[in-house]
Order: structure tokens, then C-alpha cells, then sequence
């Protein structure tokens, strides 16, 4: 894991060492342990290192081919790269113990179609010198980052969007909008700053003759064949690659850890650590919540503890949350929906003085219906489907299991047209201004792309396509701000490709989500997390944080600035009765609340 940047100029103009050592120097958290640089006229590569295959000068970046013909900057990790290295080391003689190599064998042999042969996740630029030809390629979920900006007839990319602000930033009200009334980021190609975008996930480009052209080498729905096997054969199925998933990443020359939340996709990472790899002495990292029960993870936990022998635990407060949210904001650089994502960074935070390497339980709740609103597509399509009495079932077990008859709202919900989920929206964010809501509205398309699909299949291929990568870079932010690799052993494309085909009573069965995930790790999961129905991942009490007296302070500021109340953004005077009835416990307006300190943090730094 590591950072890039570089500036390729489309004219013969020169690039120089400082336009990349500009960039690299905002990123150099994402590799502490070396840098480099490649500048030949118009064309200007960067690196950073954080050593995780072959330690040496070996694997130090830029690295070149052979002949010297192929100059590669490389973030990421190609964990199948040993197989890989075998099939070709008739035709190439490997020097380094790198991943980074493989990739320039595979361009050697294979040219662009060396992407379809790679397991794992990567942003790499690579220059053909003999043919004068930029070639670059994100993985096919967009599990690691890659910015880019266009100007002064000069391509510019990185890591991260802060390398490539300008003082000429300018904001991106879409962007903003969606955000504040969708909680959605990054489903798009665009970022919060206009005129900054990301490389679509899935998608290559050359730049050649000083032309630049974009395209996609790996489309999803092409890969995702509708399985019919019975639950007994899908479970074998998944079991197996599941552990292969989990072999492929743990090769790695420096230590490896576990984020552990105690649901159940981190549960069974660590589960099947234990009893497939006898791996007891792996280290797991967790934030914790004493006496603020609705969010805290403590009991399923503490099941480990008798077998594990190195657990770590962080305990993020209102007061360390002050401290931090600068910092945390600083690491993101664009708005984050919730401060959800700050446990995460306390804990990548509490694992970087214990390794280097951390796998987490990203993109199941993507693959198998984790989140609650779930259920409402599946009672759609069984509606469509005029399956009534399987309806009936299954929202008697989820009035069952979970005490509610939320499930039923949300196919109120789903079924309503898109024209009133418009609408709806606007109830939602009561805070912004008429103007405002009135002017951005009908541009979003969330409503119609996210909110109205006829099937759970079709619905999880939505969420995987524009809703999964806000969460992948958030990950990537706050452990690499903390010089930390993840990897996320459920998105290997794989797993992703045969999950995404099951049907979906292997998904959502009397009344629980992740159906086959738990079928599949009977007598593996602790029976406890393996049958609990709700659900909490890296949770924080931030309505009870945004009631303490310094936070108090900071927001009544921020609602009383002249540039808060000059963006036009917020209607105030409903911003401020907001926070009353959330001060007062009346209401948990705090997603609303850390919105307004979020954005308006981000205005001030970048744009103002």
C-alpha cells in the first residue's frame, strides 16, 4: 500500500521534480518508509512507499523493467501475484519478491489485458517509454483511490484528492447536494471540488499523441450469472472461496491484524482465521463504548477472549472526538455522511503501534442485504412476484426478530414513485434552504438510480455499483492517514461475482439478512454473533457528544457566522430549532448536526 501522483503535460512542455514532490509531500502518510520520483520531458511519476512485500531497495518505486522500457508507480496489492509470477517466469526473469514486478511482467506479456489476469486492489500508472504511452487502471470495485484533474492542457493524478487542490478551488453543489440529502458520496466520477474527479472503479486510460482516452475493462453485471445450486451447494461454495479470499491476503512480510467490530462480518474473518488458520496470536482492534449500550459491541466482543490472545481496545469519547474531528476531517479531506467512520479512525489510530496490515468486513453488507432498508426491496419483489404468502412469512419473523414493523415502511417506501421519493427527500433535509433544495432536486438522479429497484438482486447491484465506494474510501483515508494497509477479504471478485448470482431466499430467509453467510458458518461463528438480527458495525453516540458543553460552543458558533449563514445552503432559523430539540432529547438530529460542522469545516479549508 502506497501513494501516487504525477503530472503527464499533452504538449512537449517539461515537467519538473517540484510539480511531483509538491503532491507526494500531501500524501507522504500513505508511505512513510521511501520515495521517487521519474521525470523524462513531458512526463512526471511519484511514489511513496509503505513496505509491505520484499522490505528492501528492491521494491523501491518508480520501478522499471528489465530493458528499462516500462517505469510503473503502483498502489495497492496484487495478492494473486505468486501464481501469476509462475505462469510467467518463462518469459521474464523476476529480479524482486514484489507484486510490483508482476504487474510490469503481465503489461510485457499480456499488454492492458494484464488487468483481467490481477486478484486484488490497485491504482497504478505505467509509462511505455519505447512507445510514448501513459497507461493507468483502477480495480474493479474502486477499493483504492485514484483522483485526477485536468488543466493547463496537463493530466495531474493522485492518491487522494488533496494532492491535486488548488487556491482556485471551486465547490461542486451536486455533490453537496446529494450529500446532504441522500448521505451519499463518491457515486459518482465526481468529488466534492469541481473540476477534480476520480477514475471511474473498473476503468483504464492511455494517453497517447497527447490524447487521453477513458474506458472500462471490467463491467459487473457482466460477470454475475444466476446461480441455481441449492443452499447446502452454495455454502460449500462459499466456504471455500471465502478461505482462499482470506489465504490470498494474508501474504505479507510485516505483521497483519483485524479490525473487529463483534458483528458479524469481522466476527467471521477472525473466526475463520482461528479454526482454518490456526492464527489465535492475531491481533484484533475494536472501539468500545462503555454505558452507551445502543452502540457498543462489548458482549459479542468479549466472546473471543478466551482464544484470542492479543485484542486491543479503543474507547472514543466526546472529549477525544474534540480533540480529533480536525484531525479526522484533515484525513478524509471531502465530507463524511456520519461520524460513524471516526471509530474507524480511532482504531486504525490504535492498530498502527501494532502492524501494518489490517483486514476488515467491508462490502458484505453490500453482497447480502446488511442493512435493515434491505428488507423492503425483498417484500417488493415478492409483491411483484405475487408471492403473498412468502410475504406474510417473512415479515411475520422480521415482527419477530426484530420487534418492529420497520421492514413494512420500507416497502411503502420502495413502492411510492420516484417523483414522491423526490419529495421526500426535501421533508428530510427540512434544514436546507427553499432555494437551494428547489435548484439541485431535479439534477440528482439518486431517487431513480438508487431507491427503485424491482428485485434484491437488482437492489445490491445498485448499492454495489454507486453506494460501496464512499465506504471503501473512508477505509482507505483513515488507515492510510495512519500509514495502515486494509484489506477487504470480501471483495474478492470472486466471491463478489458468485454472491451477487444467488437467489434471494439464499439472502434474506425468515427474517434475518445474510442469509447463506450464516448457513455457511455454523460451527465456525460464535453462535451468539452467527444468529444476532441487528446490526451496528463501527457505531459512535455522537447525540449524546453533540449535547456536551464544548460542542455546544463550537455549533452555536458555527449557526451564528456570517459565512455559514451567507452560503445559502441552510435555512438557519430551522437549523437552530434543529439543535434546540436535539439539545433538549426531544430528537437525535445529530446526523444533521455533524453535517453542518463537516461541510462548513471543509468550505473554510479548501474553498474559502
Amino acid at each position: 500500500m502506497c501513494g501516487i501522483a504525477g503530472r503527464i503535460n499533452l504538449s512537449n512542455k517539461p515537467v519538473f521534480k517540484d510539480d511531483i514532490q509538491r503532491m507526494l509531500d500531501m500524501i507522504k502518510h500513505r508511505g512513510p518508509d521511501d520515495e521517487g520520483t521519474f521525470i523524462e520531458n513531458n512526463i512526471g511519476l511519484g511514489h511513496v512507499r509503505l513496505s509491505i512485500l520484499d522490505l528492501s531497495y528492491a521494491g523501491h518505486q518508480p520501478m522499471f523493467s528489465q530493458d528499462k522500457n516500462i517505469v510503473v508507480v503502483f498502489n495497492g496489492e496484487i495478492y494473486n501475484y505468486l501464481e501469476i509470477k509462475k505462469e510467467l517466469q518463462k518469459y521474464y526473469s523476476f529480479k524482486t519478491k514484489t507484486d510490483t514486478e508482476v504487474i510490469i511482467a503481465a503489461y510485457v506479456k499480456w499488454g492492458e489485458d494484464c488487468l483481467q489476469h490481477f486478484n486484488g486492489d490497485w491504482a497504478f500508472v505505467l509509462y511505455d517509454i519505447k512507445n510514448h504511452k501513459v497507461f493507468g487502471a483502477r480495480d474493479r470495485y474502486g477499493i483504492k483511490p485514484f483522483y485526477y484533474r485536468i488543466k493547463d492542457n496537463s493530466f495531474f493524478f493522485a492518491s487522494e484528492v488533496k494532492s491535486l487542490v488548488t487556491e482556485d478551488n471551486k465547490e461542486n453543489y451536486r455533490i453537496i447536494f446529494d450529500y446532504l440529502v441522500y448521505n451519499r458520496t463518491d457515486h459518482t466520477t465526481e468529488t466534492f471540488f469541481n473540476g477534480i474527479n476520480k477514475l471511474e472503479h473498473g476503468s483504464k486510460f492511455t494517453i497517447y499523441n497527447g490524447k487521453i482516452s477513458f474506458s472500462k475493462w471490467y463491467e459487473l453485471k457482466d460477470q454475475i450469472i444466476p446461480n441455481n445450486l441449492s443452499l447446502q451447494e452454495n455454502t460449500l461454495k462459499f466456504n471455500e472461496i471465502f478461505k482462499d479470499s482470506i489465504a490470498l491476503r494474508l501474504r505479507s512480510d510485516v505483521p497483519i491484524g483485524v479490525c473487529l467490530s463483534g458483528g458479524l462480518d469481522s466476527s467471521a474473518i477472525v473466526s475463520y482465521l482461528m479454526k482454518n488458520f490456526n492464527k489465535k496470536d492475531i491481533n484484533t482492534f475494536s472501539a468500545i463504548y462503555k454505558g452507551y449500550n445502543s452502540v457498543d459491541e462489548s458482549r459479542f466482543i468479549d466472546i473471543f477472549t478466551p482464544e484470542l490472545l492479543n485484542m486491543h481496545y479503543t474507547k472514543p469519547t466526546a472529549e477525544t472526538f474534540f480533540s480529533d474531528y480536525l484531525h479526522f476531517m484533515k484525513a478524509q479531506a471531502e465530507p463524511v455522511a456520519s461520524v460513524g467512520p471516526y471509530a474507524q479512525y480511532k482504531v486504525m489510530e490504535l492498530a498502527k503501534n501494532h502492524v501494518k496490515v489490517t483486514l476488515d468486513g467491508q462490502g458484505a453488507d453490500e453482497l447480502l442485504a446488511g442493512y435493515e432498508y434491505f428488507f423492503g426491496v425483498f417484500f417488493k419483489e415478492l409483491l411483484l412476484k405475487l408471492n403473498i404468502i412468502k410475504l406474510l412469512k417473512e415479515n411475520y419473523y422480521y415482527i419477530k426478530n426484530h420487534r418492529s414493523n420497520t421492514a413494512f415502511k420500507y416497502l411503502l417506501f420502495y413502492i411510492i414513485p420516484v417523483r414522491y421519493k423526490n419529495q421526500l427527500g426535501k421533508k428530510i433535509s427540512g434544514n436546507l434552504s427553499h432555494v437551494f433544495f428547489n435548484e439541485f432536486n431535479n439534477i440528482s438522479n439518486i431517487g431513480s438510480d438508487l431507491y427503485n429497484p424491482r428485485t434484491l438482486n437488482e437492489s445490491l447491484y445498485q448499492h454495489f455499483e454507486s453506494k460501496l465506494e464512499h465506504l471503501l474510501k473512508w477505509e482507505d483515508h483513515n488507515a492510510m492517514y495512519f500509514s495502515i494497509e486494509s484489506r477487504v477479504p470480501f471483495l474478492d471478485h470472486r466471491l463478489v461475482e458468485f454472491l451477487l448470482g444467488i437467489s434471494s431466499n439464499q439472502i434474506i430467509n425468515s427474517g434475518t439478512t445474510k442469509y447463506l453467510l450464516r448457513e455457511s458458518t455454523k460451527n465456525v461463528l460464535p453462535e451468539r454473533i452467527r444468529t444476532r438480527s441487528d446490526k451496528k458495525g463501527f457505531s459512535t453516540p455522537s447525540d449524546y457528544w453533540f449535547r456536551d458543553k464544548k460542542f455546544q460552543e463550537i455549533i452555536y458558533d458555527l449557526l451564528n457566522s456570517y459565512e455559514f449563514n451567507s452560503r445559502g445552503i441552510f435555512d438557519i432559523r430551522k437549523c437552530k430549532s434543529t439543535y434546540e430539540n436535539h439539545l433538549s432529547g426531544k430528537q437525535n438530529n445529530s446526523k444533521e448536526i455533524w453535517k453542518w460542522i463537516n461541510l462548513e469545516t471543509w468550505f473554510r479549508n479548501y474553498i474559502d
